[in-house]
């Protein structure tokens, strides 16, 4: 049954779609950039993806302080604003002709800051505007937001530049992130009690604690670390091994990166039936399962060279993973106390997403040292190992929801 969501929430999944479409416009444009008009190739982009990951490992942490104490509106607009002045530089460094390697990681650290406040904030904010009953749905609610801009912005930023040239993909990007913070400003948000004055590292040691002690977050945590690791390793090696041996063109590699973000509207859209008919443990295990599809579907490129494969294999990845990201984030929600939840979400993506430079170097290192099939053979062996951690915890025995926690 759908259930009746506030206004508030409402500007909240608009801003995050804004925001979420900046990112993977100016995500999917760099190593576009990078490669046509820079001629990097695996290491040059493996750093590149690297350094940009390097906020969800320095600052997850700190904004998830910062979330159970300020307001995480506030939060979010800062850190968006922030995204757009960093893309604004970077638009006048590619229009002067004077856009490098270090310039692309520099400037996507800093646009990276806007995605990690969106990603401890947003999640924090949700059961404060939406009852028990309607936690799924707003969570499927944002990332289908999510989605769409998975789906859209790779495939526009590949356009973009093909047709006029890589100043327009950073023009509109820019655009975005002020209409998401706009967004934003008309956002109530609920009243929370005052906190009482600790030092941080107390703060975070009771949400480490929390994670390391339940039986359902903790294996959540090793799943998501060594699938970004693997994720991360075939981001490196992607778009030099689909321009190089594939044979496509920027617009190609944009259409195939898009079909990942096709795959997790479909999965979205989806998701509410899957875990209406699954027992919710199984519905957990579909995302890893997946991913592991997935992965075998990239390595039959090495034998059979089609750019529909790689379409194929993102689509996969989408479509699988979306489902977890929904009941992982929800079952998170439910057995995690409201005042602790900016903590617990923010170690959950230090420790899954923080895992993404190391991925992006490994995969940088493997790229340059040996055969791209070498790379594509470890990103499997990656996928399966995630499926194996999953498997072999308790969540695949949970039968529905757990009962929330008091407030």
């Amino acid at each position: 049954m759908t259930l009746p969501l506030s206004a508030s929430f409402k500007r909240l999944a608009w801003s995050n779609l804004l925001a979420q479409s900046a990112e993977q416009l100016s995500l999917a444009a760099v190593p576009i950039v990078a490669v046509l008009l820079l001629k990097a190739g695996p290491g040059e982009i493996g750093l590149l993806a690297s350094i940009q990951s390097l906020p969800f490992l320095l600052l997850a942490m700190p904004l998830g302080l910062l979330a159970d104490r300020t307001s995480r509106t506030r939060l979010m607009a800062l850190a968006e604003t922030l995204r757009a002045l960093a893309l604004l530089l970077l638009l006048g460094l590619i229009v002067t002709g004077q856009v490098s390697i270090a310039a692309l990681a520099v400037l996507g650290f800093m646009a990276a800051v806007g995605t990690v406040a969106f990603s401890v904030a947003a999640p924090s904010l949700v059961p404060a505007m939406v009852p028990v009953d309607a936690l799924a749905q707003a969570n499927g609610r944002l990332e289908l937001a999510r989605s769409a801009a998975f789906a859209a912005g790779p495939a526009l930023a590949g356009a973009l530049i093909a047709w006029t040239g890589a100043s327009a993909a950073f023009v509109l990007s820019g655009m975005l992130s002020v209409m998401a913070v706009l967004c934003l400003r008309g956002i109530t948000e609920p009243t929370r009690a005052a906190m009482p004055d600790r030092h941080p590292l107390l703060e975070l040691q009771d949400g480490a604690k929390w994670v390391w002690r339940s039986d359902y977050l903790r294996p959540i945590v090793f799943c998501s670390i060594v699938w970004n690791i693997s994720w991360f390793m075939l981001q490196a090696a992607y778009v030099p091994y689909a321009i190089h041996d594939l044979g496509l063109d920027a617009s190609g590699v944009g259409v195939t990166l898009a079909c990942y973000g096709v795959g997790m509207i479909v999965g979205a859209l989806l998701a509410p039936r899957v875990v209406g008919l699954l027992p919710f443990g199984q519905a957990i295990l579909l995302g890893p399962y997946f991913s592991v599809l997935a992965a075998l579907t990239m390595a039959l490129t090495l034998f059979w060279p089609q750019g529909w494969l790689a379409a194929l294999s993102y689509f996969l990845f989408g479509a699988g993973p979306i489902i977890w990201t929904i009941t992982s984030t929800t079952l998170r929600q439910t057995v995690t106390p409201r005042a602790m939840i900016g903590r617990v979400t923010s170690i959950n993506i230090v420790v899954s997403t923080g895992a993404r430079p190391l991925g992006a170097a490994l995969g940088g290192v493997v790229g340059v040292s040996f055969p791209v099939s070498v790379s594509l053979w470890c990103v499997v062996a990656g996928f399966f190992l995630q499926a194996a951690l999953i498997t072999a915890s308790k969540l695949r025995t949970l039968k529905r929801l757990p009962d929330p926690l008091p407030d």
